[in-house]
């Protein structure tokens, strides 16, 4: 097994984090919107929206490190 696999999961880190962010993210949204609580809501789209960019950062990082190394 891998360094970077994280055992019963299955997933890397890399591809944990963003899922966990967008996960909660939308946790908070709803709740947010179901308690009318404005902050927790646009809290959760914030979380929702820097899981999608971390997730494209970390794409074009492994993008490059791949293209560096060949």
């Amino acid at each position: 097994m891998s360094k970077t696999n994280l055992g019963v999961v299955g997933m890397s880190w890399k591809d944990l984090v963003p899922l966990v962010l967008v996960i909660l993210g939308i946790i908070l949204f709803l709740y947010g919107a179901n308690y009318y609580d404005a902050l927790t809501g646009w809290a959760g789209i914030f979380l929702v929206l820097l899981g999608i960019v971390v997730e494209v950062v970390l794409r074009i990082y492994t993008f490059q490190m791949k293209k560096r190394s060949d």
